[in-house]
């Protein structure tokens, strides 16, 4: 089916490291060392379900341009914190540091992964497409061991714009050497990875693992990334 790819992009949170188990282990380093001092009124699993749809929203609003990193980086903490009757924002603000010094390390995949891209990468030109902070990507990427694998590493602060824009795309096949007819996007967000790049006249495949959209289009799914293999 796609015979004709020679690169391969990919969305790296959420698609290759696992953001939630990731954030999930920092979160809960993070809350036990404060605990001591703050006395937080709230267990981790309490912070964690008000936490997470904050921190959903707080990147729907950074992709849209509504907020800044930094806005996202401390209201997300501050906000779930708020839920628990706790105004101090140097609290969310250590926590915000915390956090971005500690979750890039954690080095969780998704299943299949790394065999996955060790098989890939014999065959095409691996690169990614992110969203997310350019360095703290890049720890993502060397901590999980997985930067071998790929050429270029596309961020949307290095290009000004974010996906679903399609300049980040286009300045992906630039950077790459690639062209619309000879590449492919893998990603698990279906506005931001998969629209963003059939925008681009990129074919794309959705990496949906727990079946969160049902989709009523030709769109490409799967539900395990070994599942590529089998694709390409």
């Amino acid at each position: 089916m796609y015979k004709n790819i020679k690169h391969i992009f990919f969305d790296l949170d959420h698609t290759l490291w696992d953001f939630e188990k990731n954030s999930e282990e920092a979160l809960s380093e993070i809350i036990a060392k404060c605990q001591k001092d703050c006395e937080f009124n709230f267990t981790l699993q309490e912070f964690i379900d008000v936490y997470k749809p904050l921190n959903e929203l707080m990147w729907e609003l950074y992709r849209e341009n509504k907020i800044t990193k930094e806005d996202l980086r401390v209201r997300r903490f501050g906000d779930a914190l708020i839920q628990f009757g706790i105004t101090d924002l140097k609290i969310a603000e250590h926590i915000a540091d915390e956090y971005v010094k500690i979750s890039p390390r954690k080095t969780n995949l998704f299943p299949h992964a790394m065999d996955t891209l060790e098989y890939l990468s014999n065959k095409y030109e691996l690169h990614i497409i992110t969203n997310g902070f350019a360095e703290i990507q890049s720890t993502k990427l060397k901590m999980s061991k997985i930067d071998i694998f790929f050429d270029q590493v596309i961020t949307s602060e290095a290009i000004g714009v974010k996906k679903p824009h399609p300049l980040i795309f286009t300045h992906a096949l630039e950077e790459a050497g690639a062209t619309k007819e000879n590449s492919l996007m893998v990603g698990d967000n279906y506005e931001a990875d998969i629209l963003g790049a059939i925008n681009s006249e990129i074919p794309a495949i959705y990496f949906n693992m727990d079946l969160k959209n049902k989709l009523h289009n030709n769109v490409k799914q799967i539900t395990n990334l070994k599942e590529l293999i089998g694709f390409l």
